[in-house]
């Protein structure tokens, strides 16, 4: 028998599970809120101009060059190869100066008014690998420094005679056609030096076009809408991280004079972030800077990070490459994310107004077609829950097969990344899709993509012993695995009555520099992980000056002023002086731009002739170290301020100095 008691517990109970699926099922709803696109083929929208990315503003490429060939192309194949990993379609490079710019120095080829030498460096071999397996791509070339000789600083003459010989021997030499070209990296502008620069372009017959002023704020957009003459010699605005939160890639807008100039505007520099964290930003940033900047190129900082990891900004670019001596490598996140956009539109195409914008349910979508073909890439970062969206194409776009490509960022499994999906048959052109959170996804009409597979190798410590006599290698080349960070040093013939090669560093002027002011010469080699070994050197000081031989160095950091190198210095002067000193950082905020503090460990006075052949060694193990000069120990001590690092050699006073049979031993 049902008691009323019983009644009222059963209603009371129903009403509850009533509103339970009330509230589910509006969940549920919410989970699903349909966002419905049209994707008219004869709205209007801005040319596509490319995907890119920067090797430059400080020795980005440079282990690069000295990577096992197999391993070599896989990550040339992934940057450069078209339909395959991010498939760029412009390659940014920096006109060298020997000064340092970031993480290095690139090399000039002009040191003096009377030096010319178009070989130096290895940035005309990227752009030839670039090339070689994308003959469309372009190439934009830009100085952050500049040689100290030039009369008149950096918006001088000089430095357009310094540019257009550049140019003309990338054609001449190279059979390299630079399609774009910058004034000064992040330095301001010069209005009347980019008229001179473009009537010099002219006259030499170079159709290469000016970015103006790969700076940050789009102020030279203003100065592009009221002087004509300014205008007229500028075909690009280009300008710097111009999301408010390059991070994340959020508020990546331009201003209001930029979009009205008949200019396309361009995020000429971008990124500056990990190689698989900084994936998120460039998700987000593509597609907002389009919608919210009408930007129609995006050039990453840096292609990929190919420098030591002891350097500034270590591990920010598109690949990492930073351990050549066991072609390891890594394809991060940050390839699939460019992968996205670049693999599935071309320079050329063209972007739909009307189908570009953000989904109810957060996020954002970007439209470009050709011809009857289209893309649509989609990002869900600031999604939480799912979302379903209704594409309806018209205007004479392709009404057939669309194909899928998901990658899903927040996963750490590598088999989530790039994947394609099955394909979708619309009804009439018409269909639906379930997009989840933290994702990108291109839904397109195109064919050929691919994402390639690595064959990888397990990381691995630098083995020891390591020797080189600098024998095998031409003059003016940088020997395996030396990272110039200020000057310049290179293959040449030896002095003082010795024969062969040896290193030697080349630049005898300081540069007029980026930001930091220009230390010494100064380069490193060698794997950070090093710990107890004994390096020996040959040194030829030369007229005057000191050279100093580096042991575990464990970090270069930057403020913009100084660079240093924390570790062991051992610095012989012509003289015949000598000292023995750990070097480190100012331990105040390095935004006071100190320099940094040496403490002496050890010093004395050598009885030797400067203008002869002399041999430094450092010897570590554990927290003991000894200092010879000439096989003659000066020093044997007990420190533990660095427990392991690189070598590296410094010069001073912009000074030529020769070293020679370099020896790396257990």
């Amino acid at each position: 028998m049902i008691t009323t008691n019983m009644r009222k517990l059963v209603y009371a109970r129903l009403r509850i599970a009533i509103a339970l699926c009330f509230i589910l099922s509006t969940k549920l709803v919410a989970q699903t809120a349909e966002t419905i696109i049209n994707i008219n083929g004869n709205d209007k929208g801005r040319i596509f101009d490319g995907i890119g990315g920067v090797s430059g503003g400080g020795g980005t490429s440079r282990l690069l060059i000295d990577y096992p060939l197999q391993q070599q192309n896989q990550i040339l194949d992934f940057l450069f190869k078209p339909n395959l990993g991010a498939s760029l379609h412009i390659l940014k490079v920096e006109i060298g100066s020997d000064v340092n710019t970031t993480n290095g120095a690139e090399a000039s080829h002009m040191r003096t008014p009377g030096d010319q030498n178009y070989n130096r460096g290895y940035e005309w071999w990227l752009m030839k690998q670039a090339k070689l397996r994308n003959p469309q791509i372009k190439l934009y070339a830009l100085e952050w420094g500049a040689p100290g000789w030039f009369k008149g600083g950096f918006w001088s003459d000089d430095n357009i005679s310094y540019i257009i010989n550049w140019l003309r021997h990338a054609k001449t030499d190279h059979g390299l056609t630079i399609d774009y070209l910058g004034g000064w990296n992040e330095r301001g502008y010069n209005k009347e030096w980019y008229r001179k620069l473009k009537a010099a372009l002219d006259k030499n017959g170079l159709q290469t076009m000016i970015v103006a002023d790969d700076g940050g704020g789009w102020s030279v957009a203003k100065d592009l809408a009221t002087d004509s003459a300014f205008s007229s010699a500028v075909s690009i605005v280009g300008q710097h991280y111009p999301c408010n939160d390059n991070g994340k890639g959020t508020g990546c807008t331009s201003s209001a004079e930029a979009q009205n100039l008949n200019k396309p505007p361009w995020a000429s520099e971008h990124g500056t972030n990990n190689y698989n964290e900084g994936a998120t930003a460039i998700a987000r940033s593509y597609n907002r800077g389009y919608i919210e900047g009408k930007m129609t190129a995006y050039i990453n900082w840096a292609v990929i990070a190919a420098w030591y990891s002891t350097l500034p900004h270590a591990g920010e670019g598109l690949m990492l490459a930073d351990e050549p001596w066991s072609g390891r490598f890594t394809v991060g996140k940050s390839i699939w994310a460019v992968a996205h956009t670049a693999q599935f539109a071309k320079p050329g195409w063209q972007y739909i107004d009307n189908a570009c914008g953000y989904l109810k349910g957060n996020g954002t979508y970007v439209t470009l077609k050709n011809g009857a073909d289209y893309s649509i890439i989609a990002e869900t970062m600031d999604a939480n829950n799912s979302q379903t969206i209704t594409f309806k194409p018209v205007g004479g776009l392709f009404n057939g097969t669309i194909h899928v490509w998901r990658t899903h960022l927040n996963s750490t499994d590598e088999k989530e990344y790039f994947v394609k999906q099955q394909d979708i048959n619309p009804l009439n052109g018409v269909f639906t899709i379930t997009l989840e959170p933290g994702n990108i996804y291109t839904f397109t009409t195109t064919t050929g993509q691919y994402k390639g597979v690595v064959i990888q190798r397990p990381e691995a410590i630098f083995k020891l012993p390591y020797a080189d006599n600098f024998n095998n290698y031409a003059n003016d080349v940088i020997p395996k695995y030396f990272s110039t960070l200020n000057g310049a040093f290179e293959i040449a013939d030896a002095g003082g009555g010795r024969k062969g090669k040896c290193l030697q560093q080349q630049a005898i002027q300081a540069p007029i520099p980026w930001l930091n002011k220009p230390m010494e010469p100064f380069t490193i080699m060698g794997d950070p992980q090093w710990k107890n070994y004994k390096v020996s050197i040959d040194v030829l000081i030369g007229k005057s000056g000191s050279v100093e031989l580096l042991g575990r160095i464990n970090q270069q950091p930057m403020n913009w002023r100084y660079v240093s190198a924390r570790g062991y210095h051992l610095k012989v002067q012509r003289s015949g002086k000598w000292v023995f000193y750990y070097q480190k950082p100012d331990p105040k905020d390095s935004a006071v731009n100190m320099p940094p503090v040496n403490k002496i460990l050890a010093s004395g006075f050598l009885n030797f002739r400067g203008n002869k052949w002399h041999n430094l060694a450092l010897s570590f193990m554990d927290n003991h170290i000894e200092v010879f000069v000439d096989k003659k120990r000066l020093a044997s001590l007990n420190d533990n301020q660095s427990s392991g690092g690189q070598i590296g050699l410094y010069v001073s006073s912009w000074r030529k100095a020769q070293f020679d049979n370099l020896l790396i031993k257990p």
